[in-house]
């Protein structure tokens, strides 16, 4: 009997993790090519938020955008407000966290 009952916990909390493993997975990235009309740095210069217009649809997006590559090109202006990006990001919390922020043209 206990290795029953043993057996039927064990499987429950597979399932369990299981799903919960599922949820994680199954956030895929978005991709939106845009126009920047505003950038803001941080005061410590460790994040920013970049708020595109997309092409598509017209909607403004904002971005939190925290790699050390873009907050670069952001601080030494090789990305200014009024480029062209195209970007990936998770939605995460409400917010959409930046995979990928790159001009379209290449940079």
């Amino acid at each position: 009997m206990n290795k029953r009952v043993s057996a039927i916990i064990l499987s429950a909390m597979m399932a369990v993790s299981g799903l919960a493993y599922v949820g994680n997975v199954s956030a895929e990235p978005v991709t939106i090519v845009g126009t920047i009309s505003k950038i803001q740095l941080a005061p410590d210069g460790k994040s920013a938020t970049a708020i595109l217009k997309d092409n598509k649809s017209g909607a403004s997006v904002t971005i939190d955008i925290t790699d050390n590559l873009t907050l670069d090109k952001f601080k030494d202006k090789r990305i200014v407000e009024g480029d062209e990006i195209r970007t990936k990001f998770d939605k995460q919390d409400g917010k959409n966290h930046s995979k990928s922020f790159k001009k379209t043209a290449g940079c």
